[in-house]
Formats: C-alpha cells, sequence, structure tokens
C-alpha cells in the first residue's frame, strides 16, 4: 500500500511544445503548481493507485496462524492464544518486502530516505471441518478467504501436548485435505449454482457462448467432485473469465508453511517431510519455520539484540524473509525502483505491466501523461555505480508505452499533465 501522506516522488513534465525540463515533486494534494527556485511543487487531490492485493493466513486452529501474523506484520498484532476461534475479525498488516536490491541502489545513491514495497497479510479465523455448511466461523472463514488473492496455509508440524489439538496424532497430511476438503466443498456448491442455470441454455438453445460456458462448468464441476483445487485444473485467462464472478477458493495460488519446533527449524522433521512430498505433487512450495521463534525475533527494536539472537540459532536472516519474498512472487508481482537524492523506492506491479501502467502506482497522471520512460536494468546501475554513468556508457534506454517492465528496472517517468 502507498499512503499519499508519506510519499514525496521526483518526476519530470514535459512541454510538448518545448525541450525544457521541470522538475515537480509530488506530495500528497494538487490544488496548485507553485515555482520555488527552480522547482515546481505538483500538490494533487487524486488518491495514489494502491496496489491492495493480499495474502491470506489459513489453517486449523491452533497451528501457529496468529504467532505468524505477529511475526510477519510491522503494523498490527494479533491475538495469539490457546484456544479456538480467538481470531474472529480477520487481523491485516502491512508488511514489507525484504530486497537487497533496494540497499544496494541506496548505497550508490546515499537517498534521504528507503522505501521498501509492502503487502498485505491478513490473519483469517481458524477453521474446523464442516466449515462449508457452516460449522464453526465457517461462513465468515470462508468469505474473509474469498477475499484475498492468495493463500498461506500453516500446517502443525510440532508436537507439544500443552497446545490444543482436538483432530487426534499430528498428520499434517491430513490437516491439509481437511481445509482443501470444505474449501473444495464451497466451491463445488458455487459452480453446482451457476451450472444449472447454464444447462437449460446450453442444451436447448443455440447459444454458442452458453455451450461454452457450460463445457468449463462442466470440468469445474468434475474436477472438484474428484477432490481437486481448481489451480490445478489448468484453465487458460479466458476460460477463467466464465468462473470469474465466483471468486473460487481453490483457485487462488497456494503457499505452505510448517509450522515446526526449535529442534527442527534447520532441518525439518518427519512431519514437514510428508508436508513437503504432498506440496510438490502440486507444484507448492513449503517454507519450513519455527513460528515462535520468528516471533520473538519480530519483536526486537535493536539490531544488534535481532543480530546475537539469530547468531545464537544460526541464522543467517529470519525465515520469515523467505516466506514474504515467496508470498510476494506468489501474488505474480514485479518490483521496479525509482532512484534519487530524495529516496530510494521499491514499487509493486503486477508481472506483465507496461509502463504507462507502471506508472500509474507512482500516480495516476503518471499514466494519463505518459510520454516516455528511461530505463536502467539494475545489474547495469550496481555495474556502472549511478544514473551518469549508465547514461554515458549507454545503458540508459528510453522506452514507450508498449515496454514490458521487467522485475528490478530501475525507472524515471516522462510525463505531461
Amino acid at each position: 500500500m502507498i499512503s499519499p501522506k508519506s510519499s514525496y516522488i521526483c518526476a519530470q513534465i514535459f512541454d510538448e511544445h518545448s525541450t525544457e525540463r521541470t522538475s515537480v515533486r509530488r506530495n500528497g494534494r494538487r490544488d496548485l503548481i507553485c515555482q520555488t527556485g527552480q522547482d515546481f511543487v505538483l500538490r494533487t487531490s487524486k488518491i495514489v493507485l494502491q496496489m491492495a492485493l493480499q495474502a491470506g493466513i489459513v489453517g486449523l486452529p491452533n497451528v501457529g496462524k496468529s504467532t505468524l501474523f505477529n511475526a510477519v506484520s510491522n503494523s498490527a498484532k494479533a491475538q495469539a492464544s490457546n484456544y479456538r476461534f480467538c481470531t474472529i475479525e480477520p487481523n491485516v498488516g502491512l508488511v514489507d518486502v525484504p530486497d537487497a536490491r533496494l540497499n544496494k541502489l541506496a548505497e550508490l545513491v546515499i537517498p534521504d530516505r528507503i522505501v521498501p514495497t509492502q503487502m498485505e497479510i491478513v490473519d483469517i479465523a481458524g477453521l474446523v471441518r464442516g466449515a462449508s455448511k457452516g460449522e464453526g466461523l465457517g461462513n465468515k472463514f470462508l468469505g474473509n478467504i474469498r477475499e484475498v488473492d492468495a493463500i498461506i496455509h500453516v500446517i502443525r508440524c510440532f508436537e507439544d501436548e500443552n497446545v490444543l489439538r482436538e483432530e487426534g496424532a499430528i498428520n499434517p497430511i491430513s490437516d491439509k485435505e481437511i481445509i482443501e476438503t470444505e474449501l473444495q466443498l464451497k466451491d463445488l456448491d458455487s459452480v453446482e449454482k451457476k451450472w444449472s442455470k447454464v444447462e437449460k441454455m446450453a442444451r436447448v438453445g443455440s447459444d454458442t457462448k452458453s455451450k461454452a460456458e457450460f463445457e468449463i462448468l462442466s470440468r469445474c464441476k468434475t474436477h472438484l467432485e474428484q477432490g481437486k483445487n481448481i489451480h490445478t485444473l489448468g484453465l487458460d485467462k479466458e476460460e477463467k473469465t466464465v468462473l470469474a464472478d465466483l471468486f473460487l477458493l481453490t483457485d487462488k495460488p497456494v503457499l505452505y508453511v510448517a509450522n515446526v519446533d526449535e529442534a527442527s527449524m534447520h532441518t525439518g522433521n518427519k512431519y514437514s517431510e510428508a508436508l513437503a512430498a504432498a506440496a510438490k505433487a502440486e507444484g507448492a512450495e513449503v517454507i519450513v519455520m519455527c513460528n515462535n521463534i520468528e516471533a520473538q525475533i519480530a519483536e526486537m527494536e535493536a539490531p544488534d539484540d535481532k543480530q546475537m539472537f539469530m547468531e545464537e540459532y544460526h541464522m543467517a536472516e529470519p525465515a520469515l524473509n523467505r516466506l514474504i519474498t515467496s508470498a510476494y512472487k506468489l501474488l505474480n508481482l514485479d518490483t521496479y525502483f525509482t532512484a534519487g537524492v530524495q529516496e530510494v523506492r521499491a514499487w509493486t506491479i503486477h508481472k506483465g505491466w507496461k509502463a504507462p501502467q507502471a506508472a500509474s502506482v507512482i500516480h495516476t497522471d503518471f499514466e494519463k501523461g505518459f510520454i516516455k520512460a528511461e530505463v536502467i536494468a539494475y545489474e547495469d546501475f550496481v555495474k556502472y555505480g549511478s544514473e551518469a554513468a549508465c547514461r554515458e556508457n549507454g545503458r540508459l534506454r528510453i522506452e514507450g508505452k508498449e515496454y514490458v517492465v521487467h522485475d528490478g528496472d530501475v525507472m524515471h517517468f516522462r510525463f505531461n499533465v
């Protein structure tokens, strides 16, 4: 999320009838443009476009979801207790996305501040068997999942008699299947309702569109009845438009977290290995981590204390860094950078976005008045050490509206408003 109050971005405005470059700083509102020396300050009333993409933390009760949320979020703390449905309303927190490239650019540019990109993490209430039929907080839980873009599925892979568990012996595969079954049943209900409506038109009429929709819905129905998730069906982009209004739960990408004990945080254990094998079969990733240790690290404010703690546990970095980075990639996102003396900042875009779309996350006017983009590959910026050196060595490119932004591009936009 990008806060208009905290945004302060250098841009360039070009007059179509002049070659003169005017420096513009954007900070919140556009009521007027005032000149201060050689600078013009643009104040705008338009809201900066926000990439409000969310990854939802789900799982059975008491598997460590809220503990993970507390560790991962730098803007909110969830209540973590040893009883079911401690989390009722979903907790939402903003998370800085770790990116070593941002720090490297800052070393070269030496800006006044460094601004990482962020994503939203949602802590959702624990699900129980029968949730698709309304058991426990089922309807609320499933409704909350429907609103997120990706799922972080936390699964208990540790033994501890002090942590309540009503599902019997520790069994990560069974736990995984309980959640998946409930999501599949809910999706099957949604698909069947639409399938019934489309069936009559497809069988009676000559509407080719209805026939195509019926065929896709029939495939989905059969797939769900076989206990499979929609995202494993291999539907293309066009076919998925038929399902868009259903907001299917099992069509969301999934990342698994194996919550292990301290002794298994580096090596994993028999439970996490079983989970990894099951996840591999569906092409999903598993992050092995000890949520309690990660929460302790996150609570430490002094960098030296964190470093000493991690050294004690032989950690090069928090496992949370891997989790956040993996969740970011799961959302099919890329990052580009702006680098100037005021700030070095990372910006979030969807993979495959073109330059004007990428410019819009800074401000909508950047897209509307887009002229060109100055682009330097991250590797070139680091190799030559500055924008000026890249320009001198022919490594700064001028790209137009059809340019597809690459992950790591260092960009500067020319626009006219």
